[in-house]
């Protein structure tokens, strides 16, 4: 597949539940239940961790595992036949500023199966390889800018009679549609790379929509569905980041040991994933990904587990299901997926007017992750006091909350281009 136009549609999806969302949500402090968080640093036989090299051998693998099991799905390696095609270069793109380049990603081989496209832009004139966002966007690569040489790709769309995927004819009104939540001329001036992949590659987004994706491709002789452990489509959404990677460790233009995995919402729970199950990417950055991704599920606060299941049932795998209004028995909570990502550095970031993802939530699941980043000698969010806006806590796990809605702004990436200045000093 390639270009599908789910974008709007994920959009407009996302509408219609604030629309239909029951008046049972709570967004009262004072009704969170008290609750008792799973502690990362207990291992499952009682035994206590207290070094670096215990989480890294036996308490992060159990995380790992449950996540696996019961969450998220199991994810299989990169295929045999994975195939890179540069389709083009252009050394003078965006009158000059950078060095563009497009990237087919076969999943399967060159012979018109499943494939997605990088969109990859290089601060021109770079005397060493750059470091790079890697993010997936909810609409085609053409809409990160107004450049009229990114290529327009087939255009998809579900058919709510039949619930198959039809062709459309191409069209421009994607082209920028979505610059403002990419800033690239921001990330390029600061000497950083941006590469996009459009998540409908990979699988769309919908019920219904994985046999026109990569995960039937893994399927064992005779499966028509997948397991109950099996990897559902957030999973396959982080595995193609997976082999984002897998190129860009290839490409000698890119500095592939600084490469930060960045998503916003449902993109930001995969960026969680992504970043937990691969070590390679160097940093990971959760713009509002709220419930099933950085907020704490046992609050009872904006969106539940149930919600999760019943809404968007193809995200997560079929075991997860056992835990709508039943957080409590959850063996997991947010802040195990985010120690995950230690020790390099997390920032997860929250919006005042986005109480359905649970700011607060997002902000102490990072505060109970913070424990195992000390054990690497690096400092947490080292407060449990939740800061007003626009005041960021940028240590090795990094927070902030702004005014405003569930989108991704110029404030949130001038503080991401900040916090990668700092963590990665000598880039």
């Amino acid at each position: 597949m390639t270009r599908l136009a789910l974008g709007g549609a994920a959009l407009a999806a996302c509408l219609a539940v604030a629309a239909q969302r029951p008046d049972t949500t709570n967004y009262e402090e004072a009704k969170v239940p008290k609750y008792t968080l799973p502690d990362p640093l207990a291992m499952r036989n009682g035994e206590r961790v207290r070094d670096a090299k215990t989480w890294t051998t036996r308490r992060r693998p159990e995380i790992l595992e449950i996540y696996r099991s019961e969450v998220f799905g199991r994810s299989p390696a990169a295929p045999a036949k994975l195939d890179f095609e540069v389709a083009s270069v252009d050394k003078a793109a965006l009158g000059g500023k950078a060095v563009r380049k497009q990237v087919t990603v076969w999943f399967a081989g060159r012979n018109g199966g499943p494939k997605m496209d990088i969109l990859i832009y290089l601060p021109a004139g770079a005397k060493k390889p750059a470091p790079l966002f890697l993010g997936l966007g909810f609409l085609g690569n053409d809409s990160v800018s107004l450049d009229p040489g990114v290529k327009l790709g087939e255009e998809w769309a579900p058919d709510p009679a039949t619930r198959k995927m039809v062709k459309r004819a191409n069209a421009e009104t994607a082209r920028g549609a979505a610059a403002q939540r990419w800033q690239l001329d921001m990330i390029l001036a600061r000497g950083y790379g941006l590469a996009t992949i459009n998540y409908a590659d990979i699988e769309p987004d919908f019920d219904g929509g994985m046999p026109y994706g990569i995960r039937p491709l893994f399927f064992r002789p005779g499966q028509t569905q997948p397991a109950p452990d099996d990897w559902a489509a957030i999973g396959a959404w982080a595995w193609g980041l997976s082999r984002a990677m897998d190129y860009l460790e290839t490409d000698r233009d890119i500095d592939a040991k600084h490469v930060a995995v960045f998503g916003h919402s449902r993109l930001g729970k995969t960026a969680l994933w992504a970043g937990a199950q691969d070590t390679r990417f160097a940093m990971v950055i959760s713009n509002e990904s709220g419930e099933g991704g950085a907020a704490i599920s046992r609050r009872n606060f904006g969106e539940r587990t149930a919600d999760l299941n019943a809404r968007f049932p193809h995200w997560f795998c079929a075991n997860f299901k056992k835990y709508s209004g039943r957080e409590e028995e959850m063996p997991f909570d947010a802040h195990m997926l985010l120690a995950l990502i230690a020790p390099r550095p997390l920032y997860v970031a929250s919006a005042e007017g986005d109480q359905w993802s649970d700011p607060r939530g997002e902000f102490l699941a990072a505060v109970a992750a913070s424990p195992v980043w000390a054990l690497f000698g690096k400092r947490g969010i080292g407060t449990d006091q939740m800061p007003g806006n626009r005041q960021p806590i940028q240590h090795a796990v990094a927070y902030h909350i702004r005014e405003g809605k569930h989108d991704v702004t110029t404030y949130d990436w001038e503080q991401y281009l900040k916090f990668a200045g700092a963590q990665w000093k000598s880039k």
